[in-house]
């Protein structure tokens, strides 16, 4: 940890307000935050300091696992090569998606899965990495294989969270058969029969164990200190069935409907930061901002875009009437910081750990500065 460091003259977004002052640190923490233009400590020249982005979902280190169909590339430079895009991004804290649950034309295998988690648990343990790893299980459901690939990892103090997803065809993500044709036919390059034949065998494997795997995840990680998501929630049937699983967080949901029987029941909801950057969904389910226009989004994730966090962080208080800028800056800091239950991080408040960003706009787009974890520059 820094001894002490402090940023003077910037605008610092608060949790309700943004004001010119200074950041004091501390042994890593947050000593004290001060009103008014100052003659000492590191000048900022009036750029933002926010908080340390906090981001529950993302599925991009296996790009740096398996670049190319076939390769797979060391873990632990793997591991390394995805945290430095993540630090240079704002984010201090990551919650690194790994797969449960293979599909049988999957590149990638359970085998790789765990190679992963030992690169991210080694990395961290050994103080390699610039931001701090937690791993998120995504379970597919639906695959024969996800309860025997999620008793292998849950035992790993580094699994702090868990989504319960199915991308069977007719539902959820691809309620349109259309959408799920244009992602899944022309990615796997299969002639009409084949892709029938496909679609089936998907929907036979939702069938068959879909709902004894849910039950059986969300029954482990009861009690172990593992959040639970539900993923791609589209009707009332699916929220239902999310709050029987003792679901805290509704990931993607794909409708209006699903997203307000969410935030009723008391789940935050999070969306794609992707979604909310390009104006829509890709698989044509409902947009971010409609969520956020309908005072409905709790919280964004890069999902497969890292930089797109901080991006939407900033844009979304542009484009939504009544969202202010540190509005917009909770839900991708504090918002996600208490979903996972990290109560020490996510607000510039004294006390907290000084998980910091310096961020200059330019040309419309967020420039990454600095980056600080509990005072240490990182980036």
């Amino acid at each position: 940890m820094a001894g002490e460091l402090v940023l003077s003259n910037a605008r610092i977004v608060l949790p309700d307000e943004v004001v010119l002052g200074s950041v004091v640190v501390r042994d890593g923490r947050i000593a004290e935050v001060s009103e008014g233009v100052a003659r000492t400590g590191e000048d900022m020249n009036g750029d933002f300091i926010i908080p340390g982005l906090v981001e529950l979902h993302t599925d991009h280190i296996e790009t740096h696992y398996a670049p190319r169909p076939g390769v797979r590339w060391n873990p632990k430079a793997a591991v390394q090569a995805h945290d430095a895009q993540i630090a240079a991004s704002g984010i201090t804290t990551v919650f690194d998606a790994l797969r449960c649950g293979m599909d049988d034309f999957a590149d990638l295998t359970g085998d790789d899965m765990g190679k992963l988690a030992d690169a991210i648990v080694q990395s961290s343990a050994a103080g390699t990495l610039r931001a701090e790893h937690f791993i998120h299980l995504r379970c597919e459901v639906s695959a024969p294989d996800c309860l025997d690939t999620f008793e292998a990892f849950r035992e790993l103090p580094a699994i702090r969270m868990a989504s319960l997803m199915d991308h069977a065809p007719g539902q959820r993500q691809f309620s349109s058969l259309e959408k799920y044709a244009e992602y899944y036919q022309k990615k796997l390059n299969l002639n009409d029969v084949e892709f029938r034949r496909f679609c089936a065998e998907r929907v036979r494997q939702s069938e068959e164990n879909s709902r004894s795997n849910r039950r059986a995840i969300a029954a482990a990680s009861s009690g172990r200190n593992i959040v639970l998501a539900s993923h791609d929630d589209a009707t009332l049937a699916h929220v239902e069935e999310a709050i029987g699983d003792g679901v805290s967080v509704a990931e993607f949901p794909t409708t209006i409907e699903a997203a307000l029987a969410s935030r009723e029941a008391g789940m935050a909801v999070l969306m794609g930061a992707p979604n909310l950057v390009r104006g829509g969904s890709h698989s044509g389910n409902v947009s971010a901002r409609e969520l956020a226009e309908r005072g409905c989004l709790d919280i964004l994730s890069s999902d497969y875009i890292p930089f797109s966090l901080l991006q939407a962080g900033f844009l979304v208080s542009e484009l939504i009437d009544g969202v202010s800028l540190p509005q917009g800056i909770a839900m991708v800091t504090r918002n996600p910081a208490r979903a996972a239950g990290l109560t020490d991080r996510g607000a510039i408040e004294a006390g907290m750990r000084a998980d910091l960003v310096r961020v200059e706009l330019g040309n419309g787009i967020p420039v990454v500065r600095c980056v600080y974890r509990e005072g240490v520059r990182v980036a």
